[in-house]
């Protein structure tokens, strides 16, 4: 896993601040939440990891440089 520099995770701060719609692409974890999941992302960490409360209950970040997302559109 690569960590990402200061400007890396400013960026990822902009780019999904809290309150961002999101669905989950790919997740690399065995407890990770089904494909298609949908949660809302309440912050992002120092090592650009993207903090989610899962529609499903789950906690789990999406990592950065590991796993995948989207944003969803604010009318879906």
């Amino acid at each position: 896993m690569q960590f990402p520099n200061k400007e890396q995770v400013t960026r990822q701060r902009r780019l999904y601040p809290a309150g961002t719609r999101i669905e989950l692409i790919q997740m690399d974890d065995a407890q990770a939440p089904p494909v298609g999941t949908r949660g809302t992302v309440i912050g992002v960490d120092d090592t650009g990891s993207i903090m989610v409360n899962w529609d499903n209950g789950s906690e789990l970040n999406i990592i950065y440089g590991v796993d995948r997302c989207r944003k969803v559109p604010t009318n879906d």
